[in-house]
Parts: C-alpha cells; sequence; structure tokens
C-alpha cells in the first residue's frame, strides 16, 4: 500500500514510519505489526494532531498573534472535552514561584488538617474522663 513507498516518491504519511514501529513494538503484548496497520496509525496520529493544532488555533488566542502557543495547547485540553485525556500531558504552564508558595501552603494547610484532628482527639479523651 501506500506505506511502502521508496522515500523518493510522495509520501502520503508525515511521520516516520520507524519510530512508529519502535513505539508499537514497545507494548508487551504485540509481537508483529502489519504494513497496513503502521500506516493507518501513522495516518490517524496525524490527522489528530492536525486537528488538535487547528482547533486549539481556532478556539485559542492564535488568530491575534499568527501563532500557536503552547498555553493554547493546555487550555483546549482543560476546556474541551474531546481533548480533556490530555490534561496530564498538556498541563497549564506556572511559574515555579507560583509552584513553591502553592505547595508551601499545601503544607501549612496539612499542618493546621494534623494539629486539627489532635485537638479533636484531646476533645474526646477529656469528655472520657468527665463521664
Amino acid at each position: 500500500m501506500a506505506a511502502r513507498l521508496s522515500g523518493g516518491e510522495n509520501r502520503l504519511v508525515s511521520l516516520p514510519l520507524s519510530r512508529i514501529r519502535v513505539i508499537m513494538k514497545s507494548s508487551p503484548e504485540v509481537s508483529s505489526i502489519n504494513q497496513d496497520a503502521l500506516f493507518l496509525t501513522a495516518k490517524a496520529t496525524e490527522l489528530f494532531v492536525q486537528y488538535l493544532a487547528t482547533y486549539s488555533y481556532k478556539h485559542g488566542r492564535g488568530k491575534e498573534k499568527n501563532a500557536l502557543t503552547y498555553s493554547d495547547l493546555s487550555h483546549t485540553a482543560e476546556e474541551c472535552e474531546t481533548f480533556q485525556f490530555l490534561t496530564d500531558i498538556l498541563p497549564k504552564k506556572i511559574l515555579a514561584s507560583k509552584y513553591l508558595k502553592m505547595l508551601e501552603k499545601e503544607k501549612q494547610d496539612g499542618e493546621v488538617g494534623e494539629g486539627d484532628e489532635d485537638e479533636e482527639e484531646e476533645d474526646e479523651a477529656v469528655e472520657d474522663v468527665q463521664s
């Protein structure tokens, strides 16, 4: 089929088939890969990436800047139900300083929460002694 075309002829896929084959073979359940399956996986991947980029460009700030940015992609992954499975792969970028502040706040909240539990246990012990 088209995947068997040599490099000098017009190619119907842009992604390197050898790389896709390596990725597919990395799965322990895959022992051999049919050329047609390889070609269809490559083509489907290209179409998916094209759709993601086009959607992100149209619904992001790409039109204003005439460019597609990472924030456009991460916003699409977060907001569009179709792409929500990508939120872990395309998280929103935050500054390291903001992240450190978030960690510090979580640590303080965790310590406060743990202290509350100790106070509740002490209150219960006092009630038991008074009874």
